[in-house]
């Protein structure tokens, strides 16, 4: 199991659109082959950063099932315009 976690900076006063963006686009994570679960989290101390974390059965599963897609495409189409800079995306593993 490979975990994704990916950290994010919204605009300011564009949190919900965000949130509701992520509804949508939870459903492109959940339809790619090696999906396992998906939890997004919200700073309590800075409510405009978030916090993704994925479960996917290998790292191919990500970075070829979803990133190579087209759900991919749609996924930034429906979240990034959100985006206060680049994600940061790191991949762990269990030890």
């Amino acid at each position: 199991m490979v975990l994704e976690i990916a950290r994010f900076a919204i605009l300011a006063g564009r949190e919900d659109d965000f949130v509701a963006a992520y509804q949508q686009a939870r459903e492109l994570l959940a339809a790619t082959d090696g999906f396992r679960s998906a939890r997004m989290t919200r700073g309590v101390e800075s409510p405009s950063r978030f916090v993704l974390l994925v479960e996917w059965d290998t790292l191919e599963a990500h970075t070829e099932n979803f990133r190579e897609s087209e759900r991919f495409l749609r996924w930034r189409e429906l979240i990034g315009p959100f985006f206060d800079g680049a994600p940061d995306v790191e991949h762990w593993v269990n030890i």
